[in-house]
């Protein structure tokens, strides 16, 4: 019998979706992107981000003149979405095209509703970094895996948002950032971090200096580090033995490779309760970066329920 937790965690394989993910990569980034070129800086380019929906990917409001738009990938439709809130609306199908088709047509729709969209039109922490209006490489869309994707995001958006409420501190939102392809949640301590040395492809070094402006730890999970992705978790900068620590679950483990903890999706998918898997990964990986970095842990972290009463009726 197939158990509900195994219905919810999906199992998606990398290598099956290898050319879609890529393709789909350069799609956020123009999404992006356009959203960046609208939105006001917020610490840490948190304007930038993309959010899980229920039915994709969303940018959220994205101000504009007086008004606002949005734009939302929907991976239960497969169709590229942009509403305005002067009630302006166009689609269009996501289906196999190459990443210039795709910008071409976005490009198209927002001059149809009059949202200008100026952006830089490379993509940014990959090499090589091709313009989008002449990559002709990325050009695959299987339905069925960007589905899959989707609700392996909406899986760890859920886990995440839960170990997200457990800190007072500054914390970001779970916001997938589409440079990297990651679902991220951050925690910080208050403190200022050294300037990061940057070395990200094709990505400014100022860029990483703004993100890591302060002492943190950091969540996520990406597809990729393990056969059906991973959850990861650092520090920056990383506190001494900070990669020696013991954290669970089993299964989960420090990457040299990658400088961070990982626990590979398909290991949280196989355990008997995977939300618990992933909330012990979150929580004992945090607490390596809090108590190895003597964060005031007392004064970031609280219990989420500390208003819950009993109903009296």
């Amino acid at each position: 019998m197939t158990s509900r937790a195994t219905m919810s965690w999906p199992s998606l394989r990398v290598s099956d979706w290898t050319p879609t993910r890529d393709t789909l990569h350069m799609w956020t980034q123009i999404v992006g992107k356009i959203r960046m070129a609208h939105a006001p800086l917020l610490n840490h380019w948190w304007q930038v981000t993309l959010y899980v929906s229920p039915r994709g990917l969303t940018t959220s409001a994205i101000p504009h003149r007086s008004g606002a738009f949005e734009i939302e990938f929907d991976f239960l439709g497969h169709q590229l979405d942009v509403r305005s809130s002067d009630g302006g609306a166009r689609s269009f199908p996501l289906r196999p095209m190459p990443v210039a088709e795709f910008y071409t047509q976005i490009m198209d729709l927002l001059d149809q509703l009059g949202i200008e969209a100026t952006i830089q039109p490379r993509p940014n922490e990959v090499d090589p970094a091709i313009p989008f209006a002449e990559d002709h490489d990325h050009a695959s869309y299987d339905g069925e895996a960007a589905t899959l994707f989707w609700r392996q995001l909406l899986q760890a958006n859920r886990v995440m948002g839960e170990f997200r409420s457990h800190f007072v501190g500054k914390v970001s939102p779970v916001h997938f950032f589409w440079g990297g392809m990651d679902l991220a949640c951050t925690r910080f301590s208050g403190r200022p971090a050294p300037p990061h040395p940057g070395g990200v492809p094709n990505c400014g070094d100022w860029v990483m200096v703004e993100g890591y402006s302060r002492e943190l730890s950091s969540c996520g999970f990406w597809p990729g580090g393990g056969e059906e992705g991973a959850f990861y978790s650092y520090a920056y900068p990383e506190p001494d033995g900070f990669a020696e620590q013991e954290i669970g679950p089993e299964g989960a483990f420090f990457s040299t490779q990658f400088q961070q903890f990982l626990l590979p999706y398909e290991v949280a998918r196989a355990a008997p309760d995977p939300d618990r898997a992933v909330a012990e990964f979150l929580r004992t990986t945090y607490e390596s970066a809090a108590d190895r970095g003597h964060w005031d842990r007392s004064a970031l972290e609280d219990n989420p329920s500390r208003w819950h009463r009993t109903p009296t009726a």
